[in-house]
C-alpha cells in the first residue's frame, strides 16, 4: 500500500519556513534562502533533507549551538587565479551560502569556461543536489562536495566513525535530451543520517547493514543507530575519504571536531563546500558522429546505455523529475502525517498558526 500524502501550497510551506529562520534571528534574505531551498528539496521528493532536516540541524549544531552565525557576512579570500574564487563563509547559513556559491561558479564559466568557488568556515549548506540541478536546468554542467555536520561514518575495516556522509552531487544539462536534468546525487555511507531520521519518524526500519548502535553492532532500528556504514566497502570509503581531503586544502580541520562545540577548543570545526561549473561549450570538440550537435549526440549516448534490453533501466535523476511533475500536476508541496505533524512543532516554536491536515486534499 502506497503512503498517503497530503498537498501543502508552496507558499503556506514558504512562509512557515521563513518564519521559523526569522525567529532565530536570520535575515529575510537568509530567511527566503532558507524556504527555497526546503521546497525545491520537498518538490524533487527529497525528504532526507526538507525543512525539517534543515531546522532541526540549525537547532541542533547551528544557530542555538553556534555553529551558524545568523546575518554573518561573506568574505572573498585573494587568490591569483582568475577563473577560482575562495570564500571565507563566516558560518553563515549553509543554504543562501550555497546558492551564492553556485552563482558566482556559473558567472566565472561564463567568462572564463569553468569555473570553482571554495568555501571555507560553512555550515552544512544540505541537499547538494539542489545545487548542481539549479545549474543543470540553466545548461552548465556542475559539481559539488562538502564535508558532511559530523564524523558519523565507520572508515572501512575500522571502528570508531571519523567521516562524515560527505556527498558527491553532479548535474548534467540534459532537459534538452531526455526531458529533466541527470543529477547524481549521493551520500557516501549506505544511508544519510537524514534518512534514519526520517525512517524513524515514519515508524520503519533501516536496511541492513547501513548502521551500527552505541556499541557497534549491526541494527536495523533507526531509533538505535549511533553510526553508519560506508556503501560499497573499500569504494564508498575512499568516495568519503576524497572529501576529507578537499577540504583539508581548502582549510577544514580535524573530522571529528566538525561541529563538537565542546572540544574544539583552538581548533576549528566547520564545514567547508567546494563547487565547480563548466560551460558544455568549453568541452565543445566539434568532431560528433553523423553531424550531431552536442546535446543530440549526448541523448544519443544515452539512448545507448539504455538500448540493448536496458530500457527498463532508470536514470539518475528521473525520480526527482517525477516528484517535481507530481507536485506540479497536485498544486503544492507532498508531505506525510507524520511531516505535517512535525511542521507543528514547527508552528509553535515561530508562533504560527498550525497546520490542519483537514485543510489539505490528499495527492493523487
Amino acid at each position: 500500500m502506497s503512503e498517503t500524502f497530503y498537498v501543502v501550497p508552496e507558499a503556506q510551506h514558504n512562509a512557515l519556513v521563513a518564519a521559523a529562520y526569522k525567529k532565530r534571528g536570520y535575515s529575510s534574505a537568509e530567511a527566503a534562502a532558507g524556504a527555497r531551498f526546503c521546497a525545491e528539496a520537498s518538490r524533487h521528493g527529497i525528504r532526507t533533507h526538507n525543512a525539517l532536516k534543515a531546522l532541526h540541524l540549525d537547532h541542533f549544531l547551528g544557530s542555538a549551538a553556534g555553529g551558524c552565525v545568523p546575518k554573518a557576512k561573506l568574505e572573498k579570500v585573494k587568490t591569483r587565479f582568475r577563473g577560482a574564487q575562495v570564500w571565507n563563509a563566516n558560518r553563515k547559513l549553509g543554504q543562501a551560502t550555497g546558492y551564492a556559491a553556485i552563482e558566482a561558479a556559473i558567472k566565472l564559466a561564463d567568462r572564463y569556461g569553468v569555473g570553482m568557488v571554495s568555501v571555507d568556515n560553512a555550515f552544512h549548506y544540505l541537499w547538494g543536489g539542489g545545487y548542481v540541478m539549479d545549474a543543470a536546468k540553466r545548461g552548465y554542467i556542475a559539481y559539488t562536495n562538502c564535508t558532511a555536520a559530523l564524523a558519523e561514518v565507520v572508515p572501512f575495516g575500522g571502528k570508531f566513525p571519523t567521516l562524515g556522509t560527505n556527498p558527491h552531487s553532479w548535474g548534467f544539462p540534459t532537459t534538452e535530451a531526455i526531458g529533466y536534468p541527470i543529477v547524481i546525487d549521493w551520500a557516501t555511507s549506505v544511508v544519510a543520517m537524514g534518512r534514519v531520521q526520517q525512517l524513524a519518524r515514519e515508524g520503519k526500519q533501516l536496511p541492513p547493514n547501513a548502521a551500527v548502535d552505541e556499541n557497534g553492532q549491526m541494527t536495523t532500528d533507526p531509533t538505535k543507530a549511533k553510526y553508519l556504514i560506508p556503501f560499497g566497502a573499500h569504494k564508498g570509503y575512499g568516495l568519503a575519504l576524497m572529501n576529507e581531503i578537499i577540504s583539508g586544502f581548502i582549510g577544514g580541520s580535524l573530522p571529528t571536531l566538525r561541529n563538537r562545540w565542546d572540544k574544539v577548543g583552538d581548533d576549528k570545526g566547520t564545514c567547508t563546500f567546494f563547487f565547480q561549473v563548466w560551460h558544455p561549450d568549453a568541452m565543445n570538440a566539434g568532431a560528433f558522429a553523423k553531424g550531431r550537435t552536442q546535446s543530440a549526440n549526448v541523448k544519443a549516448v544515452i539512448e545507448d546505455i539504455l538500448g540493448h534490453g536496458n530500457e527498463a533501466c532508470m536514470l539518475p535523476g528521473q525520480l526527482e523529475a517525477q516528484a517535481a511533475a507530481r507536485c506540479a500536476k497536485n498544486g503544492g508541496l507532498l508531505f506525510s502525517e507524520a511531516e505535517i505533524n512535525a511542521f507543528n512543532e514547527v508552528a509553535a516554536e515561530a508562533r504560527k498558526a498550525r497546520w490542519k491536515l483537514s485543510d489539505f486534499k490528499v495527492a493523487e
